[in-house]
């Protein structure tokens, strides 16, 4: 039976950006509609910022996302037209360079020219190269409109737990309320993405829900001070 081992550094793109994308929509919503409600505000007054803030914020997360990882993608195009250059310019060098890249990992000389050689035979040699001396697959570089999409989708999704949750429940309760849903739904986040990522869970949990509880609760304590100079 062959040995199979799943990996799971391959999801780092889309899970990276889905992840931050939920994080941020449910801290950012949650902490201003708890500011506003501090402030004691009524319900109109909660759900403008609500949706001000869900709408803003996707689009913030969006734009933002997609110059980011669009300056990475100039960065591979730059990168592999100067490794097809070279190529044809100087292919001596680069064969030499190949020919070097697997003597630095531990081959002996003649067996790290007969590897290059044979790889270079086989494959597009410009992929070889890509893939030995810039960490690249030229079938898989940056996708600036998936990440601004999926940033901006999985904000608006986190972004509606607090919101909803705010609106929907007794204003006697709906401080604690938001604050608990948020919390909890930062608890499963941070668990779901360090199990898809094969990381410790307790780390991710203890990480985003101190980190959302000391934003929600100085942003609720800013707009409590509001009320009381008012």
């Amino acid at each position: 039976m062959r040995h199979k081992e799943d990996h799971r550094s391959g999801v780092g793109g889309w899970l990276r950006a889905a992840v931050l994308g939920a994080n941020d929509g449910i801290v950012s919503i949650a902490s201003l509609v708890l500011g506003v409600a501090a402030a004691d505000s009524g319900a109109g007054a909660v759900a403008t910022a609500g949706v001000a803030g869900l709408v803003g914020g996707a689009l913030s997360m969006a734009a933002g996302e997609y110059v980011s990882v669009s300056s990475q993608l100039d960065v591979e195009v730059t990168d592999l037209a100067r490794e097809r250059r070279e190529l044809l310019e100087s292919p001596a060098a680069e064969r030499r360079e190949l020919i070097e890249i697997y003597e630095a990992k531990g081959l002996a000389p003649e067996l790290a020219e007969q590897v290059a050689d044979a790889l270079v035979l086989a494959e597009d040699p410009l992929r070889v190269h890509a893939r030995e001396e810039l960490r690249l697959d030229p079938d898989d570089l940056a996708r600036p409109l998936q990440a601004a999409v999926v940033s901006a989708l999985s904000f608006a999704i986190g972004a509606l737990l607090p919101l909803l949750v705010i609106l929907l429940t007794p204003i006697a309760v709906r401080v604690a309320a938001t604050l608990i849903a948020a919390l909890v739904a930062l608890a499963l986040l941070g668990g779901v993405s360090a199990r898809l990522g094969r990381a410790p869970v307790g780390r991710a949990l203890v990480r985003v829900v101190i980190g959302g509880a000391l934003a929600m609760g100085l942003t609720y304590g800013l707009g409590a001070l509001f009320d009381l100079a008012s």
